[in-house]
């Protein structure tokens, strides 16, 4: 019985013409809510069935009844044609940028404030994202986006991207005085950085931390004096910890308050100096995936 048919293949509308028959129990109302006239519609069903080589449909004077055969073919039809829809959507969503799998490198203080952020934006606005987290250094992970073994990066102030990778400014945050809870000066909400002319500081690495170096030597010459560098410090984590163990003043992102550790008090800084600013900033290539695309316009829609 069976024919080697190579005209007809189980496309979507056949299956689906199959189902409307077994649905309805009859060639004419299936035919009617199919939008085709009665004829073809059984001329196709009687090829699906030369071509599986099996009869579907008992056909009566009451209508069309599936056999047992039948009843296992629509059944599995059923799935195929879910298949086929959700294989559909998903290869739209993948493309689209709202289902697949981002690899993001982030800087350690990150993990404190907007690294949580970012996930909370990605289960809710974005759930079918899948999201594997890398720690390193800013160079590290910058390098890592570059030769494609990341697809985003979060880092603080980037001072020298590598070729090619396209940097987009995701938070910022305005540097404060961070001082020990013991300072004499614990208990004000502002200063004059001058007045921390004669401390000794927790400096930011240049090699490490160069726009924030850069910003701290600056700050203090408009004050009118040098900082006298007691340690340096390659990650926020380090010259916080300076400054929590009692041992020196530094200037650091607002966003540290959110650190584990304690011991710290971050103080306004009133005039030029006040209005130092760090931020957080996105990195990628050009050419990259709909799903970065996706994932940072959504942490700009929750941005204040």
């Amino acid at each position: 019985m069976v024919d080697m048919d190579k005209d007809i293949a189980l496309s979507r509308r056949l299956l689906e013409q199959f189902l409307a028959v077994v649905r309805e129990g009859h060639f004419g109302r299936a035919a009617e809510q199919l939008g085709m006239s009665q004829p073809p519609l059984s001329q196709s069903i009687q090829r699906l069935e030369r071509m599986l080589g099996v009869r579907l449909l008992d056909r009566g004077p009451g209508g069309a009844r599936p056999t047992a055969a039948g009843e296992v073919f629509a059944a599995d039809a059923r799935r195929l044609l879910d298949l086929q829809t959700a294989a559909v959507a998903r290869v739209r969503r993948v493309a689209g940028g709202s289902e697949g799998d981002l690899r993001i490198g982030y800087v350690s203080l990150l993990s404190h404030l907007h690294l949580p952020a970012m996930l909370r934006t990605v289960a809710e606005e974005l759930p079918g994202l899948r999201v594997e987290l890398h720690h390193g250094s800013a160079a590290a992970v910058a390098d890592l986006v570059h030769t494609g073994a990341l697809d985003l990066a979060f880092v603080r102030d980037p001072a020298r991207l590598p070729a090619g990778l396209v940097s987009t400014v995701v938070a910022t945050e305005r540097i404060r005085a961070a001082v020990p809870e013991t300072h004499r000066l614990a208990a004000a909400d502002e200063i004059d950085l001058g007045q921390l002319r004669d401390e000794d500081f927790a400096m930011p690495d240049p090699t490490a931390l160069p726009v924030l170096a850069e910003q701290v030597h600056l700050a203090c010459h408009r004050a009118g004096f040098t900082p006298r560098g007691l340690v340096l410090a390659d990650e926020l984590s380090g010259l916080f910890s300076y400054v929590a163990a009692g041992l020196c003043v530094s200037l650091l992102p607002e966003g540290v308050r959110h650190f584990s550790a304690g011991g710290v008090r971050l103080l306004a800084l009133r005039g030029d100096a006040g209005l130092l600013d760090t931020t957080v900033q996105a990195l990628r290539r050009p050419d990259a995936d709909p799903a970065v695309t996706r994932l940072l316009e959504a942490v700009a829609g929750r941005r204040p």
